[in-house]
């Protein structure tokens, strides 16, 4: 049953992070030169404070353009700070329905309050498939 498959299974575990304070050009860079749309933000200690997206970088962009600024500021400004996160134990069916009712891309996996991976939509898609061609094998 896919509900056996477990997100630590599937999930990312070497993945791009930022802090607070990374500069809003540095985040823009790292999107721009990797296949990624978001990334975790964690502070020090390794808990996540945060997600910053293609699109919170976007809001970036335009509030300093509103207020007729530089682009400039922090990943901490901008980023989204209400983050839902799932620990490496749920079922991926869990996490796909996690996906589709509050609409995310990716969810941060985290242990003891830490980051441990990312697990994506694509993530998930890759499982039902393993599973499947597991079974019909």
């Amino acid at each position: 049953m896919l509900v056996s498959v477990k997100v630590t299974d599937y999930m990312t575990r070497q993945l791009i992070t930022f802090s607070a304070d990374t500069p809003l050009l540095e985040a823009i860079k790292v999107f721009s030169e990797h296949p990624v749309s978001g990334a975790p933000v964690v502070d020090k200690a390794g808990h996540v404070v945060g997600v910053m997206s293609e699109v919170d970088c976007l809001r970036g962009i335009l509030s300093k353009t509103y207020h007729k600024e530089e682009v400039g500021g922090t990943v901490g400004e901008f980023m989204t700070k209400n983050v839902d996160t799932v620990s490496g134990s749920t079922d991926i069916i869990a996490v796909a329905e996690e996906f589709i009712q509050r609409g995310r891309r990716r969810l941060p996996v985290v242990e003891d309050g830490k980051l441990i991976g990312q697990v994506s939509r694509k993530d998930i898609l890759i499982a039902v498939h393993d599973f499947i061609c597991k079974e019909c094998h």
